[in-house]
């Protein structure tokens, strides 16, 4: 089925928007000439500058216009495997590459700041905490090494059993992040203390209604890849390799089970909040890059209180958590979550970055190839 271009309600079917193979309007805009290798990770700044990082030490900077202005190379050319910028600094940036983590000035790029090297094995993730005095690094080993960017010193060893793939600061909360990994393992930390607060086996968090797909789960368990918190810092999003998105709301020194939905039909590789609101991207090992607006399914309960208190004892009920392990018990209604956009990009995701550019959203993708991929994001 073909669509013409200039009706732009034939992108609409369903409330599903699709973008149109070889439709002028739909097609991404291919970033390229910064790289070499496959496109591992993205990040932008607050002021609105763009960085990747490839296989081989590569790792690019990005104006708006899509021209790489700067191409450095890191040492010993080990993969740069994530890239995130300073809240508070936005010309700072920190890239890890093997077990190092790389401090740069994207102002002057001749030689690194400062370099860390405290983690046992590559790292797969990079988080900085708002107040910019935190540096959070995970890595195959499964250890979360918590570095104060002061003292240039590990104040925190976190751990999982298996590899940690993803790990976040909560906006607003200096001393707390979360973390996952291909133990299937969701934890939430507050660094005055060693042990995680709160600890979910996505394995173990199912609803009645699934228990007859367990078996199955054997060959797809939910291993743990990507993590991201909302803006308001207590909503939290998981995408595991079963392809399903698991949502989970923090409620003081815990978190519970508040949605999960099959987002794909293969891994969910990535998975990033907007900066407002409760809309989340995904991106999957099936080649699809998918916008969710969950803001029915989680933001009344958000704003009302009352019904927070009432959802919190039922979901003690439903998703608790006793002995260390899950009670399973069917999880309450919600609306059907359906995308709203959907781009089927044909390569699987390896990571996605959102960004402001000539006055409108787009998103970013890296995958397999090296270029970066961009797609327009539709006006909230």
């Amino acid at each position: 089925m073909r669509f013409c271009c200039n009706d732009t309600s034939n992108h609409l079917i369903r409330g599903l928007f699709l973008f149109v193979p070889g439709c002028p309007c739909s097609m991404a805009v291919q970033w390229s000439g910064g790289h070499s290798c496959s496109v591992l990770c993205l990040a932008v700044s607050a002021e609105g500058l763009v960085a990747s990082g490839a296989e081989r030490g590569e790792l690019a900077l990005w104006d708006g216009a899509g021209s790489a202005v700067a191409q450095p190379r890191l040492p010993q050319a080990e993969d740069v495997t994530s890239v995130v910028f300073s809240a508070r600094r936005p010309s700072t940036l920190y890239a890890a590459h093997g077990e190092t983590v790389s401090v740069l000035d994207v102002r002057s790029l001749q030689e690194p700041l400062q370099r860390f090297r405290v983690n046992e094995e590559e790292i797969n993730c990079l988080s900085v905490n708002d107040a910019d005095g935190l540096l959070a690094a995970a890595d195959d080993s499964g250890a979360i090494k918590v570095v104060d960017l002061e003292s240039q010193k590990v104040s925190r060893s976190l751990r999982h059993s298996n590899i940690c793939s993803s790990v976040a600061f909560r906006p607003q909360r200096p001393q707390s992040l979360v973390s996952c990994g291909l133990d299937m393992q969701v934890m939430l930390w507050n660094l005055q203390k060693v042990r995680p607060l709160w600890t979910t086996n996505l394995q173990e968090c199912e609803t009645e209604e699934e228990s007859p797909q367990s078996a199955g789960q054997f060959f797809n368990p939910p291993l743990a890849h990507s993590l991201s918190v909302a803006s308001c810092g207590n909503i939290f999003s998981c995408g595991a390799q079963d392809g399903k998105v698991r949502l989970f709301r923090v409620t003081g020194a815990r978190f519970e089970h508040e949605l999960e939905f099959q987002a794909h039909s293969l891994g969910v590789s990535q998975v990033l909040f907007m900066p407002e609101g409760y809309c989340l991207l995904s991106g999957g090992n099936d080649g699809k890059v998918l916008l969710w607006d969950l803001s029915n399914n989680i933001g009344k309960q958000q704003r009302s209180p009352a019904k927070s208190l009432h959802r919190k004892k039922a979901q003690a009920a439903a998703c608790s958590r006793k002995d260390g392990k899950l009670n399973k018990a069917a999880s309450n209604e919600h609306p059907a979550v359906v995308p709203k956009l959907s781009i089927e990009h044909g390569e699987k995701v390896n990571w996605l970055s959102c960004a402001e550019i000539k006055g409108s959203r787009r998103v970013l993708v890296a995958d397999q190839s090296s270029s970066v991929s961009v797609y327009p994001l539709p006006e909230p």
